[in-house]
């Protein structure tokens, strides 16, 4: 079985109801282990393969997801398409509880994490403008539609360290930027993604409105997983309508998204780092 959509459980999600299992599979990459094993099965008709991002159990805080594992472990099964399910705070009004939103844009609040597969005498850039494959956002948005969940379609989410959340202070100072949602764990996964040539969509899953809002004067872990529980049963519904009605082709640029960034000398790679890329660049070299 080689599934070429790929999905990641955010908190509360850790199985989806309608997943036909078969098998679980063990990766081992060369950035270590993946956060747990990889469970491929059928969804929807289709072959899909489902990781938990913080494990079964929650045992990883988001600070210490092994991302290129996980996102390796997916290119290496053959995956294309990623859609990442992840609780948020909502940082408008207008995203309630229980709401959904598609972002479209990233800012970066982390510190420190490693975002990217290359280094050790091979240097790439990507484009990364918009960091979200468009055609699978709007996928994404007719499932929901169709699936009868509401979910804004747009939007920035500022990724932030954790595993603390804001305080009054930088929640209001990321309101006056104009975010709209704030989650810890998407942009380093679209960093990724991207550079594995993969589409990725986020789907964020509102659980709390931040410590902003002024019936809502802190953020509680016992709120958050309430209402994680109620949106599981809404992302479970979008998911299988975006895996249903999913093309074979693909028809957006980001299966072609290291064509023009490798920038070192092809002579001047190492052979170690060329052999540890292999899966990524071995196209292009």
């Amino acid at each position: 079985m080689k599934p070429k959509i790929g999905i990641i459980g955010g908190s509360g999600l850790y199985s989806m109801p309608g997943f036909e299992a078969s098998e679980e599979r063990v990766i081992t990459t060369p950035w270590g282990a993946p956060s747990d094993n990889y469970v491929v099965g059928r969804l929807a008709g289709r072959e899909v393969a489902f990781l938990a991002r913080h494990a079964r159990g929650h045992r990883f805080s988001p600070s210490e997801v092994n991302f290129r594992a996980n996102i390796w472990g997916f290119k290496e099964m053959g995956v294309e398409r990623i859609f990442s399910l992840s609780a948020v705070g909502s940082l408008k009004e207008e995203h309630k509880p229980l709401d959904f939103v598609l972002p479209d844009q990233f800012v970066d609040r982390t510190r420190g994490r490693i975002s990217t597969f290359f280094g050790d005498g091979l240097v790439a850039h990507i484009s990364f403008a918009h960091p979200v494959c468009p055609d699978l956002a709007k996928r994404a948005h007719a499932a929901a539609r169709s699936a009868g969940v509401h979910a804004k379609l747009g939007g920035t989410y500022l990724c932030m360290e954790g595993p603390a959340f804001s305080t009054l202070a930088e929640s209001n100072l990321y309101r006056s930027w104009g975010m709209d949602v704030i989650g810890m764990t998407n942009l380093t996964e679209a960093k990724l993604a991207r550079e594995a040539e993969m589409c990725y969509v986020t789907i964020a899953m509102v659980t709390d409105y931040d410590c902003w809002h002024p019936d809502h004067d802190a953020v509680t872990v016992s709120d958050i997983v309430s209402n994680l529980a109620k949106n599981a049963e809404n992302a479970c519904k979008l998911i299988a309508a975006a895996v249903r009605d999913m093309p074979e082709k693909r028809f957006c640029k980001c299966g072609t998204a290291l064509a023009h960034a490798l920038i070192t000398d092809r002579k001047a790679i190492p052979e170690a780092t060329r052999k540890k890329l292999e899966l990524l660049v071995g196209k292009y070299l």
